[in-house]
């Protein structure tokens, strides 16, 4: 399991459920639960939920006789007083609140959490009914990295009857949580996309890359990612590169592949030869010198070259990113944001000309999946809002159609899981779009594979505060990202799709097109271990509703 688990009573263990719904003595006096029919239709007012009157309306009970690690202290979210669980021991406690006469269908609980000193210890319980089927549970992220508030969300099925609200914390010594603003509101929070970054497992493979599952045997790793859940394949696109990878031709049997397995397919259109990402976006050699103008029929002739071969191959898009990390434009310079490269030339910015791309990009894409969902994909978050909104009220100004917002994170270098959940719920705000966090990663180990390369992450001092390069680690990072996404205000982040799952170090297997021997410096944050088997604990939070 992955984190350490204090001994509390059989009949609870075996559910897995909060204390609070396994009996034990109330610590405080509860007022008598609220009813659902004497308040607004959609939404049920707790009792106390900002624990301005102590523990007033909330029960504590402790298995492990630590009810006294359940108090009110001062420094709330948004006003003046908060709920804290802390013990300086291994310990179990819940605080909760029941409300009767909730009405049937789906119903969310949500709060602003912090947490630190363990993985996964606090968690948000909703249990509606007396059944297991009826109870969702959340972890309140990690978040040592800065201590800011971030909101956490879960969901549970009434049947009309009887909740309860519990934030139940079971850690080790040291282990706390902040909770504030508690709500219990009509709605579903899911994780809709639980996807993965594929686009370099054919190299991999026909490099002889081997891929096992968690008991050692030998199968296709499409199917059993699919198999835990990943339900779409995120699939890169390049315009002439110089291994053969990444082309028309091989995403459409990618493609196929991943649809065969079940999942959704989103194209990643890089519209380069290599690398597309902040500090490279290179114009296709094949296409220099074009004017800006023609360059923008090219790139609707590429588009629709690619997905016309991925429909031929039996596949269907579902999504389709319109190139990659495009903060500083795309197709240097004609594309720019900003002047890249004070010595070519161009020194203005290029927005009509990226524009006119982008456009390009989209129609092309109608033309042959009318149904598919056009996104612009944007990273550096921790660059502020602003340098987001920057970007995408230029591109709206000049009425660039596109569905949805695709955006990167990685945690070591893009800011906290609350900046993070103030993109998605600004930018879906103020842009009417669902957001889609396309790319993250976290490590499993320090250690470097062979065929060595030097890993991106290799240093203690790189990683996220609260989440060590465990196997543990990464497969809780990756679910409060996840949760995150799902729970951020205004119930737009779709989603979540993991990079490069697939790819471990493999002789001919490198990152450069030009250079078999360059090696992969990433393979320390892929779902396989470096015996080639399936990571059982990540692997669990690709399923739609993760067992804890």
């Amino acid at each position: 399991m992955r984190k350490r688990r204090v001994l509390i009573p059989a009949v609870a263990l075996a559910v897995a459920m909060p204390a609070a719904l396994a009996g034990g003595a109330a610590a405080t006096p509860a007022e008598r639960p609220p009813r659902a029919d004497a308040v607004a239709r959609n939404a049920i007012q707790l009792v106390n939920p900002g624990f301005e009157d102590g523990l007033t309306g909330w029960r504590v009970s402790s298995p492990t006789g630590d009810a006294a690690a359940a108090k009110t202290e001062a420094g709330g979210a948004s006003s003046d007083m908060r709920l804290t669980h802390w013990a300086g021991r291994d310990y179990s406690v819940t605080t909760s609140q029941r409300v009767t006469g909730v009405p049937t269908g789906w119903w969310t609980a949500s709060a602003m959490v912090k947490s630190g000193g363990d993985l996964d210890a606090t968690e948000l319980w909703l249990w509606c009914g007396d059944g297991r089927a009826e109870a969702g549970s959340t972890v309140a992220a990690v978040t040592e990295q800065d201590d800011a508030w971030v909101r956490i969300a879960v969901s549970a099925f009434s049947t009309g009857g009887n909740c309860t609200v519990s934030v139940a914390t079971n850690g080790g010594a040291g282990a706390w949580a902040n909770v504030d603003d508690v709500t219990l509101e009509r709605g579903r929070a899911t994780r809709d996309i639980r996807g993965g970054d594929l686009s370099s497992l054919a190299k991999n493979e026909d490099s002889g890359a081997v891929y096992r599952d968690t008991d050692g045997s030998v199968a296709d790793p499409v199917d059993l990612l699919a198999d835990r859940g990943m339900n779409l394949a995120r699939l890169k696109v390049w315009v002439d590169p110089a291994d053969g990878y990444n082309t028309g031709a091989r995403v459409a049997a990618a493609a196929a592949r991943a649809e065969a397995a079940g999942m959704d397919v989103m194209i990643d259109f890089h519209y380069s030869d290599r690398w597309a990402d902040p500090g490279a976006q290179g114009t296709p050699a094949a296409w220099e010198g074009a004017p800006p103008a023609e360059m923008a029929g090219l790139l609707a002739e590429h588009t629709r070259d690619v997905l016309t071969t991925v429909r031929d191959a039996g596949a269907t898009v579902d999504y389709v990113q319109l190139g990659n990390e495009i903060n500083p434009g795309m197709m240097w310079p004609h594309g720019q944001t900003w002047d890249v490269d004070p010595d070519d030339g161009v020194s203005a910015p290029q927005w009509d000309n990226l524009a006119a791309f982008l456009t390009a990009g989209h129609d092309a894409t109608r033309e042959v999946f009318p149904q598919a969902r056009t996104l612009l994909h944007l990273t550096n978050i921790n660059r502020g809002i602003d340098s987001l909104t920057w970007w995408f009220d230029e591109v709206t100004a000049r009425g660039v159609p596109f569905d949805l917002i695709g955006l990167s994170y990685y945690g070591y270098w893009h800011g906290s899981f609350a900046d993070l959940q103030e993109a998605v719920s600004t930018l879906s705000d103020r842009y009417d779009r669902d957001v889609i966090v396309v790319e993250v990663a976290y490590p499993f180990t320090l250690d470097d594979d062979a065929p060595a390369a030097g890993n991106i992450i290799d240093q203690p001092s790189e990683l996220v505060a609260g989440y060590p390069a465990t196997e543990a680690g990464q497969a809780a990072w990756f679910r409060a990202v996840q949760d995150v996404v799902a729970s951020a205000p205004g119930g737009r982040g779709l989603g979540v799709v993991y990079w490069e799952p697939a790819w471990t170090a493999v002789d001919g297997g490198g990152w450069d097109p030009a250079d078999p021997t360059s090696g992969n410096a990433w393979e320390n944050q892929a779902m396989f271990g470096f015996d080639d088997r399936l990571l059982p604990l990540v692997a669990a939070e690709l399923a739609p509703d993760p067992t804890r």
